[in-house]
């Protein structure tokens, strides 16, 4: 008799720390529906790595969801009149506050959609790509609030009333971005074809000065390496 694997939630940006993320979980064995958001961000080139990982990786199934967050604005990811920063220290990327590139609950906005997707596949594992080392001040990629957003879950939701624990994991909450790409290439996964940068150019190439391609630079320099993305 075959064992049919657990449904599993898997938030898939197409960035780096969401294809990890996206490996660790089917490495676990479970069967990965990703999803992905057209939040009106500007960096539209990450929903075509989305797709490409989604199909690559052998995600059960992929969809993108559209959400206006760029309606309010608020974001230097979302609102047109709001420049992404660029050459930063790593002093003001690691402890500068909750910079422009914050976008309001979208987080929260995120999870809520993937809590939704859960209850319908009878999924009760829910990953996402959070990150609380290396983070560069968002308040809604700390563990405090991926606990809460799990007590939330398992309160307001039929499975969690019936008794059905809703996991949320976030399995690189407490790593760097080098140990984040360490395990990622032990699993297979492919970073030439996954897009993190803020600000990419007409082309899709990364910009290599953001806060999000100077991490990403800087980490895969730590372990002797070019980020493949930039060779494409």
């Amino acid at each position: 008799m075959t064992i049919q694997p657990k449904n599993a939630v898997v938030l898939l940006s197409g960035g780096l720390d969401s294809a990890t993320t996206l490996a660790i979980a089917k490495d676990q064995g479970y069967a990965c529906h990703a999803i992905s958001f057209d939040y009106g961000q500007k960096q539209r080139v990450e929903l075509q790595a989305a797709a490409y990982l989604a199909q690559s990786m052998g995600a059960a199934s992929h969809r993108t969801v559209r959400v206006d967050l760029g309606a309010f604005g608020g974001s230097a990811l979302t609102d047109a009149m709001m420049q992404v920063p660029k050459d930063r220290p790593d002093d003001q990327i690691s402890g500068g506050g909750i910079p422009v590139t914050y976008v309001p609950a979208r987080n929260t906005v995120f999870l809520s959609y993937a809590l939704g997707l859960a209850e319908v596949l009878d999924a009760h594992d829910i990953f996402i790509g959070v990150n609380a080392v290396d983070y560069s001040g968002y308040p809604d990629c700390r563990p405090e609030f991926v606990e809460a957003f799990q007590t939330l879950a398992n309160l307001a939701t039929k499975a969690g009333v019936e008794g059905h624990t809703i996991t949320v994991h976030a399995p690189l909450i407490e790593l760097t971005k080098k140990q984040i790409i360490e395990h990622g290439l032990a699993l297979g996964v492919d970073y030439a074809k996954t897009h993190t940068c803020y600000d990419p150019t007409i082309e899709g190439k990364p910009c290599q000065h953001c806060d999000a391609c100077t991490l990403r630079i800087q980490a895969f320099k730590s372990l002797g390496m070019t980020d493949p993305a930039l060779s494409i």
